[in-house]
């Protein structure tokens, strides 16, 4: 189940829109040309990207921000350290080049790909850089000089310096770091020559940094990896939970742990395996009893559940009683036509396998007069949209005596909607086939096969906004916190994260998930020192609610970063060529609000390029935000 538990006081059905709020543009936002100029360039390779490989550098955050001061860090197109330092008073920045990296040697020979330049700070003392090409730069921070070199280390996989990008880096003690790295991961090369790209996953590192004891050498060290995780794509954000001792990775798939012995292929039984006739031989005579039918059939979208079930059609319809709460299913019918030979539906508050809205949830009966049967459609609104359903009923499957109850009989879920009627065939050739005694085999629902077996449906993520997402919880040493629930995470679609630099600074940590058309900010609190282990947990509390957001936010086609703080969500266009460069801020609402102020600000000018970067400051009290593009700083007051 989610630990997103949503509070619809919150809610506001009776939201009507945004209000346009004008902003001076002269007085909020600021440019100032950059001496150094950034870049998203990488250097060629002759082997392609893969879909997620283009999504991580497209959403790369070229900008790393101190959480103690207001200092930044680039990389410019020299491989020059390029800090920034914004004046609380005047908030002019000044530039200034603290660190050289060594120049790649580019060669079209190279097969791995390489990174982008990224960095983090652990404090305001020290701070970690990556070149992209497999090498991390420890570096001491100096008010006036050039950063003083700590240590240099790289990561080495399978006698081989693997490029990987810095995630997030968290302090664990007085003396060390531990920093989350991501890399690709490749598969094995096919033997014979093939048009199939090769597989990519991606896998996660953390990697142990001690920094205050750390004697300055210029010679690579082997990084000291503490675990290792694999999944599908590269985290959207990762940190660090002190109070519960855990990294939280937020990404588009869970991240598994290699350690984990892998289950082994499964084997069907004797009775599960279908025969091939021999020539001359009748399978049909072999069958003595036909095979009864599911007491129904069901299909699932994002955000609905259809379930049919086969009545007579001679069934009155004020003889049937449905009752939806937002958890469980009542049904029944009040009189059984004697001439049925199989049990009708009888339900009394069966727990669904997740919520619904009994509001806009109902029910459909179709006599269908020239057949035997007709159906009863229950059109079920899934609370939590996106949610895939394993089954209808949260009992399905798990009962010792399911072959004996038709309420707790596991029903797969027919994949083809266009098929979701043939249970009616299916029954009608069932009670034929218990008359004549006529094969009844191969029925059921279609063609149909449990989801499970037949992989994730693929989803038209183009028509939806947001990102879908899971957590995984990892403990220090890599393990798996027992109240994590490894293995069975939840998805969600996520719509913001916290401003870079923001997080950082808080006591607890927001995100802003898609729940119908709206945007609850969910807050993760801490868990009190005083708890016991055995009852930490990670539930989410909906403290707010920027309504429509998820509208609001379909229709812009160009944004690169989507952050928010306490008020206010901020989408960033990724400006290229004099075109978009906008920055839409929306502000949340109080329940009790039909309207709400959203602005639209000006951060590309057409000249500075595209946008790279983004994070915020707090200076007396508000986030004072800094975008970095291609060659402009620019800089933006919040109200």
């Amino acid at each position: 189940m989610s630990n997103f538990k949503l509070n619809r006081k919150l809610l506001n059905p009776k939201f009507e829109g945004y209000k346009f709020d004008f902003v001076d543009q002269e007085q909020v936002v600021s440019r100032h040309p950059l001496q150094h100029p950034a870049t998203q360039t990488t250097s060629a390779t002759q082997s392609w990207l893969s879909f997620h490989e283009v999504e991580s550098r497209i959403t790369h955050n070229h900008l790393a921000l101190s959480s103690e001061g207001t200092d930044a860090i680039y990389v410019d197109e020299d491989c020059n350290v390029v800090l920034i330092s914004i004046s609380p008073e005047t908030l002019l920045p000044s530039f200034r080049i603290v660190y050289e990296l060594p120049k790649p040697i580019s060669s079209s020979t190279t097969q791995s790909h390489s990174e982008y330049p990224s960095a983090a700070y652990i404090n305001s003392k020290f701070l970690v850089i990556s070149d992209g090409l497999g090498y991390l730069y420890l570096l001491c921070t100096n008010d006036l000089g050039p950063f003083e070199l700590a240590g240099v280390y790289q990561l080495v996989v399978n006698e081989t310096v693997q490029p990987f990008l810095i995630n997030s880096v968290d302090q664990i003690s007085p003396d060390n770091a531990v920093a989350i790295l991501s890399s690709s991961h490749r598969g094995p090369k096919p033997d014979v020559p093939t048009k199939k790209s090769t597989p990519v996953d991606f896998d996660i590192w953390a990697a142990k940094i001690p920094f205050s004891t750390t004697e300055p050498s210029a010679d690579a060290r082997t990084l000291d990896i503490v675990w290792n995780r694999r999944g599908e794509q590269v985290p959207i954000l990762s940190k660090y939970d002190l109070s519960r001792n855990a990294f939280m990775l937020i990404g588009g798939s869970p991240y598994r742990d290699l350690r984990t012995v892998a289950a082994s292929p499964y084997e069907p039984s004797h009775d599960e395996i279908a025969p091939i006739p021999r020539a001359g031989e009748n399978l049909d005579a072999m069958q003595v009893d036909p095979a009864r039918p599911p007491p129904y059939s069901w299909t699932q979208t994002s955000d609905s559940v259809t379930v049919a079930f086969p009545l007579p059609s001679s069934t009155p319809k004020t003889d049937i009683n449905v009752n939806f709460t937002t958890t469980s299913l009542t049904l029944s019918i009040s009189d059984t036509p004697p001439s049925t030979v199989v049990p009708l539906p009888s339900y009394s508050s069966k727990a669904f396998w997740d919520g619904i809205s009994p509001s806009s949830s109902f029910w459909t009966w179709d006599k269908e007069a020239e057949h035997s049967f007709g159906i009863l459609t229950l059109h079920l609104d899934k609370q939590h949209e996106g949610t895939k359903w394993m089954q209808v009923f949260a009992s399905a499957g798990k009962s010792a005596a399911a072959e004996l109850s038709p309420e707790d009989i596991e029903v797969s879920e027919t994949l083809d909607p266009s098929e979701l009627w043939l249970i009616r065939e299916s029954l009608e050739k069932y009670t034929a086939a218990l008359l004549t005694g006529e094969d009844a085999s191969g029925l059921g629902l279609g063609r149909g096969v449990p989801s499970l077996g037949e992989g994730e449906m693929d989803e038209e993520v183009d028509s939806n906004v947001g990102r879908t997402a899971v957590i995984t919880w990892v403990n220090l040493d890599g393990s798996s916190p027992p109240w994590s629930n490894p293995g069975g995470e939840y998805p969600f679609t996520l719509l913001s994260t916290p401003l870079p630099g923001h997080h950082r600074r808080q006591g607890s940590f927001s995100l802003v998930l898609k729940e119908g058309l709206d945007g609850p900010a969910y807050v993760l609190k801490a868990t009190p020192s005083s708890e016991p282990e055995s009852v930490v947990d990670a539930v989410w509390t909906h403290t707010s609610t920027f309504p429509a957001l998820g509208f609001v936010l379909a229709s812009k086609q160009d944004v690169r970063f989507t952050h928010h703080n306490d008020n206010y969500v901020f989408a960033l266009e990724n400006g290229l060529q004099n075109r978009g460069g906008n920055m839409y801020v929306y502000r949340r609402a109080d329940p009790s609000e039909a309207w709400t102020k959203q602005s639209i600000l000006r951060v590309g000018d057409g000249v500075g390029g595209a946008l790279l970067g983004v994070g915020a400051f707090a200076i007396e009290g508000r986030d004072v935000i800094v975008a970095l593009t291609e060659k402009q700083l620019v800089i933006v007051r919040t109200w």
